[in-house]
């Protein structure tokens, strides 16, 4: 094995280094990198130089890939990425020119400085999310994640047994609709379905139990709308307190990985004149929430 791992703090977010990662991996720096990820959640490489198709066959070593959503909640415009496999996380439109302010693929981008999970609105969720950085601004556009299996831990015994049973249903149009965006077509509407996920699951690799909660979450079945939702707003604020946020400031070349059945993360703001150019590849879980043991 030719990998070290440094936590960046004894339980989550760890660097790895000792890796080219636009080489073939080896089935024992594999292992060590997915050994990493169940005890830290995200991991972080640095100085990769890495093509959209080096990315892809890397994430290919952790399970098959989620095909981007972002063509079906945009449809008639001229997309910058020709896989769909990798989503375009980028302030820059089809020309590689900077999104306009009223493009109304900015404004859906926009959600993603809400906390959310990666694919909780789909069936099968989201499982590891890889992030690249192709260029990023002087300033600002750091992202912050939250380790749900630590908010988890820190609930009162109470507050767990009442959410253990619970179902919350997740629709990606619920998180465009806190921000106003909603100018969407018929064909997109349908093309994303909302989907029930569990409140509480049980991480596959760590034995852990966690939060599953994000911005995606629209409200709990069974329960009120309006009780429903003032409860996932609790358990998201409980989570995103500051013991359990690590922030990563990007520098161009890095790769991060986060494994969205135990972590929400957001950007946060920079200058949107700046060219902000990263790229993510997320494979798919192995099945609903609600299929799995919680």
């Amino acid at each position: 094995m030719s990998i070290t791992v440094k936590p960046v703090t004894p339980d989550f977010v760890a660097e790895i280094s000792g890796l080219d990662l636009a080489q073939p991996l080896k089935p024992a720096d594999r292992d060590a990198i997915e050994a990493a990820i169940n005890r830290y959640a995200i991991v972080v490489f640095h100085d990769q130089k890495l093509t959209d198709d080096q990315q892809i066959d890397f994430a290919r070593h952790f399970g098959p890939i989620h095909s981007s959503a972002q063509r079906a909640r945009h449809t008639g415009i001229k997309h910058r990425l020709p896989s769909n496999e990798i989503a375009d996380i980028s302030n820059l439109d089809g020309d590689s020119n900077v999104l306009a302010p009223d493009s109304k693929r900015r404004l859906d981008w926009l959600a993603n400085r809400l906390w959310h999970t990666d694919a909780s609105f789909r069936a099968v969720p989201g499982a590891l999310s890889m992030l690249y950085a192709h260029a990023v601004p002087d300033e600002g556009g750091d992202t912050e994640f939250a380790d749900l299996r630590a908010a988890y831990d820190a609930l009162p015994q109470t507050t767990k047994d009442q959410i253990e049973p619970l179902i919350a249903e997740h629709s990606i149009w619920h998180s465009r609709g806190q921000l106003a965006v909603t100018k969407y077509t018929e064909e997109e509407l349908k093309s994303l379905p909302p989907v029930p996920q569990r409140v509480v699951r049980r991480h596959p690799g760590s034995g852990r139990k966690t939060l599953y909660v994000a911005s995606h979450a629209s409200h709990i079945i069974g329960m009120p709308i309006a009780d429903g939702r003032l409860l996932l707003m609790d358990l998201i604020e409980h989570a995103t307190q500051r013991q359990f946020v690590h922030s990563h400031t990007w520098k161009q070349g890095d790769l991060v990985i986060w494994d969205n059945r135990c972590t929400m993360h957001r950007a946060r703001p920079f200058d949107t004149t700046e060219v902000r150019d990263l790229r993510r590849v997320t494979t798919r879980d192995v099945a609903s929430t609600v299929e799995q043991a919680a």
